[in-house]
């Protein structure tokens, strides 16, 4: 039975589980809620009973809180309190488009047992230069045209079975300044400067050996591979082919199942670190 809940103003759905392995956190992408979760929480119910989920609405998202700023660094701090208050002991952090983001730098800095980056965009600059070349727009009156001609359709939502669509359209909410808050960090930075930071980021992940899945709605260009070979060796991949930014909609079976697979191997890694 999923139950809501809410930790440090963040609104929560919980499978409240009974043993003591990591607990899977769920992080929504951008304009999104926690209820984009339900189909593959669903799946984790009978897949994996007894273990803990939880997914949360980001700051300003759903019945969660708003905030001042919506940084990355902020958000990130945001997200500890809530895990703390929550008692989430090194969780495995599952984060969609620019949550993995947030899912990322979270295991920068706090105890993290893996991390699941689902259709997120780790080598940053062409992300960068889109957003600086529509920035005036972004910022100011068109930014509603932007989103429904540019954004909105890169998604590519229509690969997806109609009730997902449905769930999507009902639970976006694209506003001008929540989404410019969650930019800010990449409006704020020329492209060399963001892509710095993220490969000092990804190197305090090599060192740390996370455990690292991506999950993708497509296969990865030859280029990004190699880069991410590099860059995050440890990374594994799998594809749910034709879903979009939105594997976990696509089949939220087959991803659930990913998640128990990862959740497993991440677990027994990190026990063997420990040990």
């Amino acid at each position: 039975m999923i139950e809501t809940s809410q930790y440090a103003g963040l609104a929560a759905d919980e499978l409240v589980g009974t043993d003591p392995r990591p607990p899977l956190v769920l992080l929504h992408g951008l304009t999104f809620d926690r209820r984009s979760w339900r189909p593959a929480v669903t799946e984790l119910q009978t897949l994996d009973p007894g273990r803990r989920v939880v997914a949360f609405d980001l700051p300003g998202h759903g019945e969660s809180d708003e905030r001042e700023s919506y940084r990355f660094d902020a958000v990130v701090e945001d997200l500890h309190r809530s895990v703390l208050e929550a008692g989430l002991e090194s969780p495995i952090l599952v984060g969609h488009s620019i949550s993995s983001a947030i899912a990322t730098i979270y295991a920068t800095r706090y105890p993290t047992s893996g991390v699941v980056n689902v259709d997120g965009q780790l080598f940053v600059q062409p992300v960068s230069e889109l957003l600086h070349s529509l920035a005036p727009r972004i910022e100011g009156e068109g930014f509603d045209e932007v989103w429904r001609t540019v954004f909105w359709p890169s998604m590519h939502t229509e690969l997806l079975p109609l009730w997902a669509q449905e769930l999507l359209e009902e639970t976006s909410r694209p506003r001008r300044e929540l989404v410019v808050g969650y930019w800010r960090d990449i409006l704020d930075r020329s492209a060399a400067q963001l892509a710095a930071r993220v490969a000092a980021g990804l190197s305090r992940v090599r060192e740390r050996g996370t455990r690292y899945l991506i999950v993708s709605g497509d296969r990865l260009q030859a280029g990004y591979r190699q880069w991410l070979a590099t860059e995050l060796p440890q990374a594994r991949l799998t594809v749910i082919p034709r879903s979009g930014h939105f594997p976990q909609l696509g089949d939220p079976r087959l991803f659930a199942e990913c998640l128990v697979s990862f959740a497993g191997w991440a677990a027994a890694w990190s026990y063997a670190l420990a040990h």
